[in-house]
């Protein structure tokens, strides 16, 4: 679930991103772009959930 939910909001946020950054520049505003913004983004965010730890380190002298 987590997935699909994390895949929804970045599509969303991607195609902000594309409409608003195109609507700055004058160009046309291009689907396909902010769904290829989105996969990046989607697997850049799987990839940082997939390394970071779960659990606070305990480590002396660590803050």
């Amino acid at each position: 679930m987590r997935y699909i939910i994390t895949i929804f909001w970045t599509f969303l946020l991607a195609q902000m991103l594309t409409y608003v950054i195109s609507s700055m520049n004058g160009t046309t505003y291009s689907f396909s772009t902010g769904v290829v913004l989105a996969a990046v983004f989607s697997i850049v965010i799987f990839l940082l959930a997939a390394v970071l730890p779960n659990e606070p380190s305990h480590e002396e002298g660590s803050h």
